[in-house]
């Protein structure tokens, strides 16, 4: 019960953060309406008749066509740039040498020899400079939100009037090819369509391929009136390889063939319009609103001399949407109405009296400018349309939060700590959620299952706050609610606060590994200080007669110096894979980080697939020595099996698809249907072993190795307080301790009377090490499939990963007092550096806190040719990649309740006998103590249980803090010029993270509750046995 309750009161207490963030989302993040009206071709844009036309025809509009038909090609990610005519800066020099320079050569030559039949612009692009965004803008002539970045690879059908629309309506025939994205955006708008996937970012020819095959068909049989192309080579090449890779001239080369072969084609009456939907970072991604991802190219071409531009039509939807909610502030409006209103006056006068059209065009011109710019500044302003009240509540819910995990850990070491009370919050919770539920059915109102989770947690709150301000409120003073340690605390308020400044939000990849640096050398210090600098202290209370044990003998400064160095290089090491931010031009990302298959040269190519070999070979044989030193390899249980062996297949079955991965684009075309069938069983035979492994060990848990002869004798009697065997959980504990050191000495004796020269004994140190042996094996099959999603080079960060880690479980286990039977207590310095290390990694695996750096590669490790209508599957993939650090650092979190104990194997210690024979210390077995490491939280299991929780509310404190600082600068900065650029996304990715860190921290633990619980099997086993 004890178990059961630790684990629903952790779920709990993760709801309640869970619906603070769904709460402070839901009044956060940007919304707007989507009107349903459809414009009418006969309505003149503004006051007045117009002097061309065909009005009062039927089907006439307001503007008689001057083209007939239109070619749009939409190249993907084509950035101005690509087709910016290329010319050298200095007389007599050649031009500068890019890969994507001057391949769009057709462009230059057509603007060159009919200037008056061809346009170049640079197109400025609304962020988010997602596809699906852009594609919605680019047809409905409105802005794209913060929120729609999130629907990006699952597009629903456009509501709104579009061009797609009007056009159909107007019985034009419209035909496409390309980018499966716009079957879902426009669905049966086309009269015939070519769709193809999209998602495969490694596929650089398929979608371009499949266009051509049926593009220059499509234009000759002279069936269509709009013929859409939407290429992607060239973003795709830009996801894979970079703009700078020799593959990109290669696709826009192959681009400008395209373009050159529609001009041939074209007649008269036809326009062809070539764009970009948006830009791409030097990385080759985008999603943000830096200057390359908003610079996109758009050129016009026709045979004919091309027409000028006309007055817009924006006032009619400004009109209709303002009457439709209240967003727009009403004086911006009334300001804007009045100047549409006059330069429609002035426009009509111009149409009236051409004489004066050269003084007063350009007035008119302006006037217009001013108008559309106003009008989208307005209604950026507005779309950001943010719910204070439910952004107040959800940050209130998330301090409440923080305030429960820090009381509750404070209170689970108490004495007496009650465990069945812990289960009242959550029933209390469910009964508030249903009363509020049945509310709104009684008064006929719309469910919300965002405002549902708030009510449900607040009525959670209340018992506990009511307990704890009538149970503990007077009884402790206000300094015990605030236990961290001072400099500790003064360490996290300064990372906290600078969550506020949008400067260290972009720079915080390098600020973190100072940080973390920082506390090393602090704890290092404190060590000293302290005179900690030894393995933990053993601070036995003496039990049965026994006397107590002398602390260990001190070690010197050296041993703590020696961690503390080691942890700093690898600290620096592990900061030498970084990403730059792109606010940070000056800065170069680290070339380590992109895939092997980018890189020219085979010499090179194959060094580093060498170390990132020897990088997987070091990994794997850290973790069985390892096992091997404390006993567990050597146990026939399944779990050790598949280590010995299902490890090593892991291994060579990742090495292999690096391998194939790296030269797919190399491979023979004989060899590619192989290779490409290889590339997808292989990341699926290392998940479905992992999967295998981890179920084996939740199987079997217990790593032992028990060799009992027949008729052994025995050293001690095992003494209870009861007859037969156990029969409750309390006379299970009494009893598990006195066997555990009973089979040490049996062990021993039989070790001695054989003369051995082992000075430990196997099943002993298989035992004391038995909860750390399953958190090791466990991580170990997490990072395999982890390690797949990532480029090859970055196994040399999950190396560095588990040395960090190792060298800091060392170094905190050096200054934590161990007492027995309890409490057991991990201090706050454990626990901040632990996920202070989290974040420092998420960093070094080439990971950013904004969309473009999402590594979408991920999504096809394994389905090399796609998901299908799958949307899941890739959000799953690229979501593990983006947080495999949060996902194994709160996995782990309990080896920092574990390590001390399991250190104790290294204070093997004898105590000081008199002079004498070797027959007198050998007929005295218990002169020498040895270790009993992990099986002393066994002595106490009140007090396990209590420090597992205590750790959990722990980490979710610091997990939680970082999350409220992080949507208390959002709300506060909610109109500062980097809200979406830097805070937004900042409070995104902490959202999600804290989320994964926190389900995989109730994994972690109800993983060693599961291995508690079999060794308590084990030892039932083991008695009844002995029984007999």
């Amino acid at each position: 019960m004890q178990k059961a309750s630790v684990l629903l009161f952790l779920a709990w207490v993760c709801f309640l953060f869970y619906a603070g963030i769904a709460l402070f989302t839901s009044g956060f993040l940007l919304t707007r309406l989507e009107l349903t009206n459809h414009s009418s071709c006969q309505e003149p844009p503004g006051p007045g008749s117009l002097p061309w036309g065909s009005q009062g025809k039927p089907g006439a509009c307001w503007m008689a066509s001057r083209f007939s038909r239109v070619v749009l090609v939409l190249i993907d990610a084509l950035r101005f740039d690509f087709a910016q005519p290329q010319h050298s800066h200095v007389p007599g020099e050649p031009p500068v040498s890019l890969p994507f320079l001057g391949k769009l050569s057709s462009l230059q030559r057509i603007l060159e020899i009919q200037p008056h039949h061809a346009r170049l612009y640079r197109s400025q692009v609304d962020p988010p400079t997602t596809t699906m965004q852009r594609l919605k803008a680019l047809t409905t002539g409105s802005l794209p939100t913060f929120i729609d970045a999130g629907s990006n690879f699952a597009s629903h059908a456009i509501v709104e009037d579009n061009l797609i629309k009007q056009l159909t309506s107007a019985g034009r025939r419209v035909v496409f090819m390309g980018d499966d994205t716009w079957k879902d955006l426009f669905p049966g708008a086309f009269s015939k369509a070519f769709f193809f996937p999209s998602f495969n970012v490694r596929d650089l020819d398929t979608v371009d391929n499949g266009i051509l095959e049926h593009l220059y068909p499509t234009m000759d049989s002279g069936e269509w009136d709009v013929l859409i192309a939407h290429f992607l080579g060239v973003d795709h090449c830009g996801h894979k390889h970079g703009p700078h890779h020799p593959e990109m001239a290669k696709k826009l080369s192959q681009m400008d063939q395209v373009i050159q072969g529609l001009v041939e084609r074209l007649e008269n009456d036809t326009l062809l319009v070539v764009a970009g939907d948006h830009g791409m970072t030097t990385n080759g991604d985008h999603g943000g609103d830096s200057e390359l991802e908003v610079s996109a190219a758009l050129f016009l071409y026709s045979p004919t001399a091309l027409f000028p531009s006309t007055p817009p039509e924006v006032s009619r939807f400004l009109h209709t949407y303002s009457a439709a909610t209240q967003d727009l502030q009403a004086k911006e409006l009334h300001q804007l109405q009045n100047l549409f209103s006059k330069a429609s006056a002035d426009y009509q006068w111009l149409l009236q009296s051409p004489r004066g059209a050269e003084a007063t065009l350009p007035t008119v011109i302006a006037e217009l400018q001013q108008f559309l710019r106003g009008a989208r500044a307005m209604c950026i302003e507005s779309w950001a349309r943010f719910s204070l009240v439910r952004m107040a509540g959800g940050t209130a819910l998330l301090a409440a939060s923080c305030f429960i995990c820090l009381l509750a850990s404070q209170w689970a070491i108490s004495p007496g700590f009650p465990f069945r009370p812990l289960l009242i919050p959550v029933a209390w919770g469910l009964v508030g959620a249903i009363a509020y539920a049945g509310l709104l059915g009684t008064i006929e109102l719309k469910l919300d299952l965002v405002l549902l989770g708030a009510v449900a947690a607040v009525s959670s709150f209340l018992p506990f706050l009511w307990k704890a301000w009538a149970g503990w409120g007077s009884k402790r003073p206000l300094a015990t609610l605030f236990p961290i340690p001072g400099p500790v605390l003064l360490l996290l308020l300064f990372r906290l606060a600078v969550f506020f400044s949008d400067s260290f939000v972009v720079a915080e990849a390098r600020a973190t590994p100072f940080l973390l640096g920082s506390f090393i050398l602090l704890l290092v210090v404190q060590l000293h200080w302290e005179g900690q600098l030894l393995p933990p202290k053993l601070l036995t209370m003496p039990r049965l007669g026994t006397s107590a044990t002398t602390n260990p003998p001190r070690h010197n400064g050296a041993y703590a110096l020696r961690l503390g160095i080691g942890l700093l290089l690898c600290t620096r090491l592990a900061g030498l894979f970084h990403r730059c931010p792109e606010e940070t031009p000056v800065c170069q990302s680290s070339p380590w980080l992109s895939p092997l298959a980018s890189m020219v040269g085979g010499r090179a190519k194959n060094l580093w697939y060498g170390a990132c070999v020897a990088a997987l070979v070091a990994l794997l044989a850290a973790v069985r020595l390892w096992l091997r030193r404390y006993g567990n390899l050597k146990s026939p249980e399944p779990p050790m099996l598949f280590v010995r062996w299902g490890l090593p297949l892991m291994a060579l079955g990742t090495a292999a698809y690096w391998a194939l991965a790296s030269g797919a684009d190399e491979a023979p075309p004989r060899l590619r249907v192989l290779v490409s069938g290889a590339s997808m069983v292989l990341p699926r035979a290392v998940a479905g072993l992992a999967a295998s492994g981890l179920a084996l060990l939740l199987w079997k848990p217990v790593t032992v190795l028990v060799k009992a002869g027949a008729g052994a004798p025995r050293t001690r009697t095992v003494l209870t307080p009861f007859s037969g065997p156990p029969t409750s959980q309390a006379d299970l504990d009494y009893v598990v301790p006195q066997i555990y050191r009973h089979m040490q000495e049996e062990f021993r004796g039989r070790l001695e009377r054989a003369k051995s020269q082992g000075p430990l004994t196997v099943a002993a140190y298989q035992l004391g090490s038995v909860y750390s042996a399953a958190m090791v094996t466990a991580l170990t099959l997490l990072a395999f499939p982890l390690l797949l999603l990532h480029a090859e080079r970055i196994s040399l960060v999950f190396l560095l990963l588990f040395l960090q880690s190792f060298l800091l479980l060392h170094l905190l286990a050096a200054g934590i007092p161990i007492t027995t039977p309890g409490p057991f207590t991990v201090p706050w310095q454990a626990v901040s550096a632990w996920a202070l290390m989290a974040t420092q990694t998420f960093y070094s695996t080439g990971h950013q806190p904004v969309f473009p750096a999402i590594h979408w590669h991920a999504a096809f490790v394994g389905f090399p040719e796609g998901h299908g209508s799958r949307t899941w599957l890739p959000a799953l993939l690229v979501g593990a990649n983006t947080f495999a650090s949060h996902l194994l650092f709160a996995v782990g979190c309990p080896l920092l309740l574990l390590w001390p104990f399991l250190c104790e194997s290294q204070g093997l210690r004898k105590r000081q006998q008199p002079p004498g024979n070797e027959a007198d210390s050998r007929v005295r077995p218990e002169e020498e103590e040895e270790p009993l490491m992990e099986m002393r939280l066994r002595d106490g299991p009140h007090h396990f249980y209590a420090a597992l929780l205590q750790l959990g509310l722990k980490y979710l404190f610091i997990l939680g803090i970082q999350i409220l600082a992080c949507a208390l600068a959002a709300s506060i900065l909610r109109r500062h010029l980097m809200v979406w650029k830097v805070f937004a996304p900042k409070f995104i990715f902490e959202a999600v993270g804290f989320i994964v860190s926190s389900v995989g921290l109730l994994l972690g633990i109800a993983l060693v509750m599961r291995v508690d619980g079999a060794v308590s099997s084990w030892f039932r086993q083991l008695f009844l046995a002995q029984q007999r």
